[in-house]
């Protein structure tokens, strides 16, 4: 975590970069290993290594006999192993300084998924683990595709070398890159293994599918956009259409789930429906669109983080997660209440939390575009906030206000190695901004 920090630091307003080897099969002088740090890939490590010890530090306790919803302690070594690599595939993703090692750490990111969603080794466990392998690692061939395409006609694995691209191979390229992206970042029509993939164990899922993984893909996104000089105005409009897609029907899926671990996981897809909003409407032009995807990113890391731990800690309590087992919680565990509570509005974009500036800055990035489709996007975008966020003020209702149901009778607040983090995300979920913003200002230069 204080690696992140103070990679934060260091790089702010900076790019700092070293590479060595190459490989005699493959001509060219070119370095093909290296580290690169900017202000994307420290803002990138902020949320990777901040989210990874608080998480690490809440599965201390969760992975073990007081967690009555999987009381066992079997397997401990095998979850920090896939947990600790995948911490450190993350970092060597963000840390590439060129596709070539990116696609390495892509790949490494993809197997430790597997390992964590499979993890409990039931039926259900194992099917949801090898869907999220099988359609990842299929989306990540249009990366390797692109890659080759990228070294073929270029002679370079560097980022910024689909700017020497022809027309036409540039359009593929980028093309193959957003459905590498698309597949990593659960956006439509590939979304469908994030929910199955609630199966993992709740910390997991809390580090790979709000605050890691499914970032990778952000971030593919990003790094492309900060790169490129051109970006192609068709695949602009294409990433636009695909997040809007992405967000309304996630949000239809809110209203039937009963599982409230599945309800954000698809709160998750709509959120990163708006990130990748926010880059199409950069790529376009709108700077202030850019600035909150990019804000989105990190915000949505922490505050679904809090989420999903938060639920963690009632599952734990009650031996379930499901919202017709549950009501009358903020009797029993009033400080855990009060986290999702707080996870709830943030997510929403309820002003003072975080979330409310990414999504103010994409809306309203959208809206200066001053064209119909700026517009367009700028409508259904605030549409889709005010619904999911009628539809969590239900389920806040519901699960914690009211008559305690039987299942919640003996429940408490967690121990304390599982409070910490829920504290410390409830107030990152405030503060964020502060330190985010900055650093995302001088990347853009503005």
């Amino acid at each position: 975590m204080i690696a992140g920090w103070v990679a934060a630091v260091l790089a702010f307003g900076k790019v700092w970069s070293c590479s060595w080897g190459t490989l005699p099969w493959l001509p060219g002088k070119e370095d093909l290993f290296g580290l690169r740090m900017d202000g994307l890939s420290s803002l990138m490590l902020l949320a990777i290594t901040t989210t990874g010890f608080l998480v690490i530090m809440y599965s201390g306790r969760y992975m073990s006999t007081y967690n009555k919803e999987h009381p066992s302690d079997q397997g401990q070594g095998r979850y920090y192993f896939f947990m600790l690599l995948f911490v450190a595939a993350m970092v060597g993703l963000v840390l590439s300084p060129n596709f070539f090692q990116l696609f390495m750490f892509w790949e490494l990111t993809t197997f430790c998924s597997w390992g964590l969603i499979s993890f409990y080794g039931d039926e259900l466990a194992l099917q949801a683990g090898y869907k999220a392998l099988l359609i990842t690692h299929a989306t990540g061939l249009f990366l390797a595709a692109a890659i080759i395409i990228l070294y073929v006609k270029t002679g370079s694995f560097a980022f910024s070398a689909v700017d020497q691209l022809a027309p036409a191979a540039k359009d593929v390229t980028v093309i193959f890159l957003i459905i590498a992206a698309a597949g990593k970042a659960a956006q439509f029509p590939f979304f469908t293994w994030l929910p199955t993939a609630m199966a993992a164990p709740t910390p997991a899922s809390a580090y790979l599918h709000a605050a890691a993984m499914v970032k990778a893909g952000i971030y593919l996104v990003a790094r492309l956009l900060i790169s490129m000089h051109g970006f192609p105005p068709r695949v602009a409009f294409l990433l636009g259409g695909i997040a809007v897609a992405t967000m309304y029907t996630a949000l239809l899926f809110y209203f039937v789930q009963d599982d409230l671990k599945k309800l954000l996981a698809f709160s998750t897809i709509a959120n990163l429906g708006y990130m990748m909003l926010g880059l199409s409407l950069g790529a376009l032009g709108s700077t202030m669109a850019m600035r909150g995807g990019l804000l989105h990113l990190i915000n949505h890391s922490f505050t679904k983080s809090l989420l999903f731990l938060a639920l963690g800690a009632v599952s734990c309590a009650t031996g379930t997660r499901k919202l017709s087992d549950l009501s009358g919680l903020s009797r029993k565990m009033p400080v855990t209440s009060l986290a999702f509570v707080i996870g709830a509005l943030a997510i929403s974009g309820v002003p003072p939390f975080n979330m409310f500036w990414s999504k103010f800055f994409i809306i309203g990035g959208a809206i200066r575009m001053h064209s119909g489709w700026g517009w367009t996007l700028a409508v259904l975008a605030l549409a889709e906030s005010v619904a999911g966020f009628a539809w969590f003020l239900h389920v806040v209702h519901k699960v914690f206000f009211g008559k305690p149901a039987a299942a919640v009778a003996e429940a408490h607040d967690p121990p304390l190695t599982m409070m910490i983090p829920i504290l410390a995300l409830m107030v990152l979920s405030l503060i964020s901004t502060v330190f985010a913003l900055p650093i995302i200002g001088r990347l853009l230069g503005v």
